[in-house]
């Protein structure tokens, strides 16, 4: 009885959520859509529909609004296609919007940034 419950518990709180986020021993995270997910676990491996990972490799999971995938060092490289598309805004550390629309010409000096997308925002660093 309890373990129903506790399904059911979980089933109504991923509702809410559109990934589940698997973070990893090194700091990567790898977030699958929640919508229709199948998980299984063979031995020592968890596969979803898109992924497999090592067991041993995962030190948690849950439930996230958003895509949170990162490489293991926490950078998350955009797509060129991404940062050339016209709904590209680019902002300095101080907020300044330094370029809205079309970010093709990458002629931005040495510093950081703060890139919106679409999709995603990522911080770069020009060098």
């Amino acid at each position: 009885m309890l373990l129903m419950v506790l399904v059911g518990a979980t089933t109504v709180w991923a509702g809410n959520y559109d990934y589940l986020t698997f973070e990893m021993t090194d700091g990567a995270k790898v977030s699958v859509p929640a919508k229709s997910l199948k998980i299984s676990i063979n031995g020592t491996t968890l596969t979803t529909d898109t992924q497999t990972f090592t067991l041993s490799n995962l030190a948690r999971m849950y439930f996230s609004a958003s895509d949170e995938t990162t490489a293991a060092d926490g950078v998350c490289n955009p797509a060129a296609d991404e940062l050339l598309s016209e709904s590209t805004e680019i902002y300095d550390l101080n907020g300044r919007r330094i370029v809205n629309g079309s970010a093709a010409d990458g002629k931005l000096p040495r510093g950081v940034y703060i890139v919106k997308t679409k999709s995603k925002t990522y911080k770069i660093a020009v060098k």
